[in-house]
């Protein structure tokens, strides 16, 4: 690496390795067996990073998220909801809402 002022001149010091030798060797079998194999599920539990970030996986946190509980539902009451294919939860959330007379939350966008 050249230096570009008089300053610098004589900072840099020599490699201390011969890049020929470094060059010429070949890799063979032995040098392969620490380096674990890439399979696909390697890399689907692989991190991404964008700019040396790492990206988080998942559905993103809600702004307002919705919590947990236990309740005890007569039979046929949850049946009538879960009749109604996925999303039996949401229309059982709805169906609260209405009752307790609460505002709409606001719909989220997708994407």
């Amino acid at each position: 690496m050249p230096a570009s002022n008089s300053s610098t001149k004589g900072k840099y010091r020599k490699i201390g390795s011969d890049m020929k030798k470094v060059d010429a060797y070949v890799l063979g079998p032995a040098d392969y067996e620490e380096i674990p194999e890439l399979t696909e599920e390697w890399f689907a539990r692989a991190q991404w990073h964008i700019n040396g970030k790492p990206i988080p996986r998942g559905r993103p946190k809600s702004a307002s998220p919705k919590q947990h509980v236990n309740m005890r539902l007569d039979p046929d009451v949850l049946d009538y909801f879960k009749a109604g294919g996925p999303g039996w939860q949401s229309r059982i959330n709805a169906a609260l809402r209405k009752v307790a007379k609460l505002d709409r939350p606001a719909k989220r966008s997708r994407g």
